[in-house]
């Protein structure tokens, strides 16, 4: 507990350095920069206290990897509210509506409680967009990047924090470089992203790209997001732009450290050979083709624009982002239950997608082949494999536990958003929350109906918000380490 919590403190004191970008954002704007930098202060004495505190610790391990982990997603968007109760930020100042939205920026989920965005002032849709980019690959990661002193330990972080059943290969001669080239690649692709976009809009192809609309759009789309600095999210951006950011997106939801062995290390065939990948990109392919056929068919799209809005709607709801460049919540029922599906897809482990995951999916149905193919050949040895290795058996359990703790998750949040549209009068159907259970489990984000992708989840009580809030906190953690602190075991040993 001791070492939990003097991590944690250790985090949080180094989370403080993230508040002075909006402060300086703040100055530069002509708006007041003490939010910010009262929250900087608080985080920074909270961390400060705790370090001091828990003294002298021993190394980490995987127990305290588990705590660490959860206290750090439950914290973070605390401190991160705060600039929004304190600068009294319109639609807000309600610490349940600040921490829903501060929870959804850093958990990369998308989701809004926001009816007017533009009301808000530059510094605080910097900060919105900027809570995207730094919980998109993690603070843990970060801070295993930065702090030398997380050393101990790190291996354990390190894959409790990177979304999915990654293996942690060896980038680097430490778990400290590891972490440092996955951010390389993350912010060499964030900062390719943001040029992309900005010289569409210096080159005249889109008026509306300027250089903080640039940002912006990009940070989403590589933390596959959402959120954005217009009200109607991706759908009044120029075609050109739209294709970049499909595009961004698709990249974005391949596993980092893929990418990494690919641009830096040239590892084609490794790459070529990784059959997540391949399932990934084939997914993309298929599911925006079945988009198009039903789109086309409904007459709900035409010509070239309708290919275009096809493969938009399927990369950003499969890799998880959330952007609309147009309001599917009118579509038919065929493309909306298509939607639906993609939400429990995932893009690749490894990358800030949310939701299953493709390499679970993956394992699962190579597991229950396996599993048909012995009841036919009892005595037959038959291993599983993915990319031509072995899946050892933890691993097959772990899949198999995630996948049943994660509908069981989704089955709770629904009939809870079910049981509160009951006694209240948000008087959202059952579908309508089934889909806002299943958008904020997967960080996804929008849904269906009124919490649609141009719609708010503004209009819902304040229970629903926090078991919302609480679906995107559990989707980040990916369910098992909070699942794990709960047990008595846990606190025995």
């Amino acid at each position: 507990m001791r070492t939990a919590l003097g991590v944690v403190g250790a985090l949080l004191a180094w989370f403080a350095v993230a508040f002075v970008a909006p402060a300086v954002v703040a100055l530069a704007a002509g708006e007041p920069p003490w939010p910010f930098l009262v929250a900087g202060l608080a985080v920074a004495v909270t961390g400060l206290a705790l370090k001091r505190l828990t003294g002298k610790r021993p190394p980490l391990g995987i127990r305290e990897g588990f705590l660490v982990v959860v206290a750090v997603w439950l914290l973070v968007p605390v401190f991160g509210a705060l600039p929004f109760v304190l600068g009294r930020v319109p639609q807000l100042d309600h610490p349940v509506d600040a921490y829903f939205e501060a929870m959804s920026g850093f958990t990369a989920t998308g989701a809004t409680v926001l009816t007017d965005v533009n009301a808000l002032g530059l510094d605080m849709l910097f900060w919105r967009q900027f809570t995207h980019w730094l919980g998109g690959l993690g603070i843990i990661v970060l801070a295993l990047a930065v702090l030398p002193r997380l050393r101990i330990g790190g291996r354990e972080l390190l894959r409790s924090e990177l979304p999915g059943p990654v293996e942690v290969e060896s980038l680097g001669a430490t778990i400290r470089e590891t972490a440092r080239r996955l951010w390389k690649v993350y912010l060499a692709v964030t900062v390719i992203g943001m040029l992309v976009l900005a010289s569409l809009g210096w080159a005249g192809l889109d008026p509306r790209m300027g250089l903080f609309n640039a940002f912006s759009y990009a940070t989403s789309a590589v933390s596959l997001g959402g959120f954005t600095p217009e009200a109607d999210s991706a759908q009044g951006l120029a075609p050109v732009t739209q294709w970049a950011l499909c595009g961004l997106m698709a990249v974005a939801g391949v596993n980092l450290l893929r990418l990494y062995r690919l641009a830096a290390l040239r590892h084609i065939r490794a790459v070529s050979r990784d059959e997540e990948l391949r399932l990934y990109l084939v997914l993309l392919a298929v599911s925006a083709s079945v988009m198009g056929v039903e789109l086309f068919a409904d007459g709900t799209v035409d010509g070239l624009g309708g290919v275009r809005h096809a493969a938009f709607q399927a990369v950003s709801v499969m890799t998880t982002t959330g952007f609309a460049t147009l309001d599917w919540s009118s579509w038919g029922t065929l493309a909306t239950l298509t939607l639906l599906a993609l939400m429990f897809v995932g893009a690749c482990a490894g990358s800030a997608s949310g939701s299953i995951k493709v390499v679970r999916h993956l394992i699962l149905f190579r597991f229950a082949r396996h599993e048909l193919e012995q009841a036919v050949h009892p005595n037959a040895v038959l291993p599983v494999r993915v990319s031509g290795r072995v899946v050892d058996n933890p691993t097959l359990r772990s899949a198999l536990v995630f996948a049943f703790l994660y509908v069981l998750v989704l089955a709770l949040g629904t009939f809870g958003l079910a049981l509160d549209a009951e006694a209240s009068t948000t008087g959202i159907g059952a579908f309508t929350a089934l889909g806002a259970a299943a958008a904020c489990l997967g960080n996804v984000g929008p849904a269906f109906g009124e919490v649609g992708p141009f719609g708010s989840y503004a209009p819902l009580g304040h229970l629903s918000k926090v078991i919302l809030t609480a679906l995107m906190f559990l989707g980040r953690i990916e369910i098992v380490p909070l699942a794990v602190l709960l047990r008595r075991s846990y606190w025995r040993a």
